[in-house]
């Protein structure tokens, strides 16, 4: 039997060894970002755990000896899954749920990939009372031991939901009644000290150099920016994110 193990080099934590992937993928498979196997024909024990993958629809991918080396140095038995530091909540839940919060606001980050950003938004957030957060299942940032340090443990107690397919989680957002705006600035965005805010809501961020991605803008019911009285190229997400959180917060004091 293998242990779980952490890659001192990114603090990715993976759980290596066919009996520890399988029973993770039993107990906890929404704690799986992906498994990677050694490539060739897989053996029972690896086709019963591809098996509880697509059950679970957890992804996976074959990957050659050296790259297995890589995530894990010792003895992997040719299986490892790359875990985050946290249970993701399931996205029905957090929409059913986040109304309740004291601030019914979740952020949807659209491939948002610095980790840093990631856990100084979930701080800000779970501090003024945000309910929760939509990630991106793939071209996300890892939420691993990086994210939960700089988010000063926030990201222990903030609901986390992670999409694979973030334009359809945004139409079940609209199916549950939450009011969708995108951080940008374009023609039409409104000014985010005047504008008027509607909650519950869904306030989403955009990747750190691309934005927000069209086919999920479009889902969106109107685009907020934040104006800037010196010339300046731009704030970080976690810097907007946090100005514009502060203003849906004091819309309920």
């Amino acid at each position: 039997m293998q242990d779980s193990g952490r890659d001192k080099k990114d603090s990715k934590i993976y759980v290596v060894g066919n009996k520890p992937v399988k029973e993770l993928l039993l107990d906890d498979p929404r704690k799986v970002d992906f498994v990677a196997f050694r490539k060739g024909r897989p053996d029972k024990g690896i086709a019963e755990i591809l098996e509880l993958c697509r059950k679970q629809k957890v992804p996976f991918k074959s990957v050659d000896s050296k790259e297995l080396d890589y995530m894990y140095r010792g003895n992997h038995q040719g299986i490892a899954a790359r875990c985050a530091a946290l249970s993701y909540t399931p996205l029905e839940t957090l929409l059913e749920e986040a109304v309740d919060a004291p601030l019914p606001l979740i952020i949807a980050l659209d491939q948002v990939q610095d980790t840093g950003n990631v856990g100084v938004l979930a701080r800000t957030l779970y501090c003024l009372g945000g309910a929760g957060m939509i990630v991106c299942q793939h071209h996300g940032a890892y939420i691993g031991a990086g994210a939960m340090r700089s988010s000063a443990g926030a990201l222990n107690k903030l609901p986390v939901a992670k999409a694979g397919n973030l334009a359809n989680a945004m139409k079940d957002c609209i199916n549950y009644d939450y009011n969708l705006y995108c951080a940008r600035s374009c023609s039409g965005s409104e000014n985010i000290y005047t504008a008027d805010l509607k909650l519950p809501a869904v306030l989403i961020l955009g990747n750190e150099e691309k934005g927000i991605r069209p086919g999920v803008s479009k889902f969106c019911h109107g685009s907020l920016e934040i104006p800037f009285l010196r010339e300046f190229d731009s704030l970080n997400v976690a810097q907007a994110g946090a100005i514009m959180v502060s203003e849906f917060a004091k819309r309920i004091v």
